[in-house]
């Protein structure tokens, strides 16, 4: 009988786990990595563990120093969430070893399912369909394009599309790499890539006593650099082919699952054609990010029945089927217009309207619209470069897809999130675009459809106007009943401000006279009312309202159409922020782990010049321009912070 469960990783899938546990009146323990000390997954729990040090190698990835934290904090149950090591057989092992509870599938059934070349062999001679895997040491031209994929692990890491035989070599290398640092193991493979497909997989739970149910299809087919962005269940496609597509790929999930034996819940991932063709791609022997779409369309929770079936208890009653439809959502750390960069720095603000926590139960789904918000971060996170991006997960549930697509983007618009840069405003674009809301979106969506496109941005000129008359009333308040801050009684020159959104600045010139606001750049902006945090204007007769947040040296306003991050310009420049001419910095902190150049050398527009290694990715630094490397001041394997100068780029 389990009556303690420690939850082996961190961030949202903790604290959902944690949720879950105390509605069943279980005890919860967390394990935290120093970088993690604050989490709110480790206040969320009834008792924490220290793992000394940040790296995953160092922290999340220890298994006997979980095994020990279970130990020490009275645990007799594991559950390995997902990502770290929840694929690991010798984990698992090891914690059945040491008498404990394992929280998934048996370790035979995760060894015959880690390997995605054995995987695929294994799958073919259960009857699955798969693609053929290559041998990178045989690939023609006539094979291209192909994708190089890391054999452990997934999350779209140890992954590289290879469109030029001369590429395949680095490619190779440089997946490799990334599989090593993520999985521990560098082991990759290659397969046709088929750059337009849709991306479904199959929901399997099954218990000890030889019942598999096919929990329906979810489909994540907007992707980028081979990581999910947007799920929904059920699947689109299949809802247009029809019931025997989906009576296929139900028995597909089975015949899978009944081939290794499996016990537990998982997931069977196929790439499917807009025609219904499908081929096996992987096996998740572990719950999946984006398992709550399934829940709120079955209705049941995912992870009390993986605490039943890990008690030894048969699933009862007929096989949930699907009812509505629901999309999550991944909210990241990151700049979509900035080649997906990962971004780092301290949450200053994390507010979404929602039911934070609710999950499967009475009432669940007579509430419709619902929105759900799995969260790893509160107001206060520190986001570092240790780890994966995603800061949590908002999820809509309604009766048709449409409304499903409309509340969570509505949801997401009116969020605040100040501190970190997101994909927020991308998501709410991509939900709306036409090709995602009549259901034909595939997995080249933002090939077709770059981040430019889908990211609405506002005048920053009028959202700077609002910071300088939000940051006036902050600073004065009014004077009198009636007069507002600024005001004077004879006749003075504007006010002035300085703004900046990313590189480019913006000069603000407002007054406040005996008529009200006077903005010469915008000559239709009345001031309604204004303070600190929220200023109302009328701008060609039309009242909108913007609330305003502050930290550090940002402004950032929220609007009905949109947010903008405003920096604070001082009035005089500090000599010591200044960087050599031609210096290329560090967009984050991370790790250098290749340096392509040597001081002297000449380089072209967009060469590589030092990867670095950050959020369990690598990120190029690129020649912004012709030149020749005049320094370079960092050396292989060093830590570097956010604004190190990385490598001295002379123009000729």
């Amino acid at each position: 009988m389990i009556t303690s469960v420690l939850v082996a990783n961190r961030g949202e899938i903790a604290s959902r786990i944690f949720r879950t546990c105390r509605r069943r009146g279980l005890g919860t323990v967390a394990v935290f990595s120093d970088a993690d000390a604050g989490s709110p997954h480790v206040q969320e729990a009834d008792a924490g563990v220290r793992l000394p040090g940040a790296s995953p190698a160092d922290t999340y990835l220890r298994g006997d120093l979980i095994i020990e934290a279970a130990r020490r904090a009275g645990a007799d149950a594991i559950h390995p969430g997902y990502g770290f090591l929840s694929e690991n057989a010798g984990f698992a092992q090891a914690v059945l070893d040491a008498g404990l509870t394992w929280i998934g599938p048996s370790p035979s059934a995760i060894a015959a399912m880690g390997s995605k070349v054995s995987a695929k062999s294994l799958m073919a001679s259960a009857g699955v369909p798969v693609l053929p895997g290559l041998d990178p040491a045989s690939i023609a031209a006539a094979d291209l394009p192909v994708l190089v994929k890391a054999s452990a692990g997934g999350g779209g890491r140890g992954m590289r599309v290879v469109s030029d035989l001369s590429e395949l070599s680095d490619a190779v290398a440089a997946a490799s790499r990334e599989a090593a640092s993520a999985f521990g193991d560098p082991t990759v493979f290659c397969e046709r890539y088929l750059p337009a497909g849709h991306h479904v997989e199959v929901q399997i739970l099954a218990d000890g006593h030889g019942t598999i149910w096919a929990l329906g299809e979810r489909e994540c087919s907007l992707q980028r650099r081979h990581q999910k962005v947007i799920e929904e269940a059920p699947s689109p496609l299949v809802e247009r082919l029809g019931r025997d597509l989906r009576k296929r790929l139900l028995a597909a999930g089975r015949d899978a699952a009944a081939a290794v034996d499996y016990v537990g819940a998982g997931t069977v991932e196929f790439l499917a054609t807009a025609d219904g063709d499908f081929w096996f791609l992987e096996m998740n022997t572990r719950l999946q990010v984006e398992h709550p779409v399934t829940e709120c369309v079955t209705g049941v929770d995912l992870v009390a029945l993986q605490l039943d079936v890990a008690s030894g208890r048969p699933l009862t009653g007929p096989e949930p089927e699907m009812t509505g439809h629901a999309i999550e959502a991944r909210l990241y750390a990151e700049s979509p217009l900035d080649d997906w960069r990962p971004q780092t720095g301290t949450v200053a603000a994390f507010e979404i309207s929602g039911s934070q926590g609710r999950y499967p139960g009475a009432g669940y789904r007579e509430e419709l619209p619902l929105l759900r918000v799995d969260a790893g971060v509160e107001a206060g996170t520190v986001v570092g470069p240790h780890y994966d991006a995603m800061l949590a997960k908002v999820i809509s549930y309604a009766a048709t897809r449409d409304e499903a697509a409309r509340s969570l983007a509505a949801a997401l618009r009116r969020a605040r999130l100040h501190g970190v840069t997101t994909n927020r405003d991308l998501l709410a674009g991509s939900l709306l675009h036409p090709s995602f809301l009549d259901g034909t979106a595939d997995t080249s969506f933002y090939t077709a459809h770059p981040p430019a496109t889908l990211i609405h941005s506002p005048d920053p000129g009028l959202f700077a106007l609002v910071a300088a008359v939000s940051d006036a009333a902050a600073g004065r308040g009014p004077l009198l009943p009636g007069v507002t801050s600024g005001f004077r009684n004879i006749p003075v020159g504007h006010r002035r401000r300085t703004y900046a959104v990313g590189d480019h600045p913006i000069d603000v010139r407002y007054r406040f006279t005996r008529d009200g606001l006077d903005a010469p750049d915008h000559p239709s902006a009345t001031l309604v009312r204004a303070d600190a945090d929220t200023v109302v204007l009328d701008v060609d007769g039309v009242r909108r309202r913007w609330t305003v947040g502050r930290f550090a040296d940002r402004v950032v306003v929220d609007g009905p159409d949109g947010s903008v991050e405003l920096r604070v310009v001082p009035r005089f420049a500090d000599p010591s922020a200044q960087v050599a001419a031609g210096a290329l910095v560090a967009p984050m902190p991370g790790t250098v782990v290749r340096v392509g150049v040597a001081v002297g050398e000449t380089v072209t527009a967009g060469q590589p010049l030092v990867w670095l290694e950050a959020m369990k990715m690598e990120h190029a630094v690129r020649a912004p321009g012709e030149g020749t490397v005049g320094e370079i001041p960092v050396t292989l394997g060093q830590q570097v912070g956010q604004g190190t100068t990385l490598v001295v780029v002379e123009d000729d």
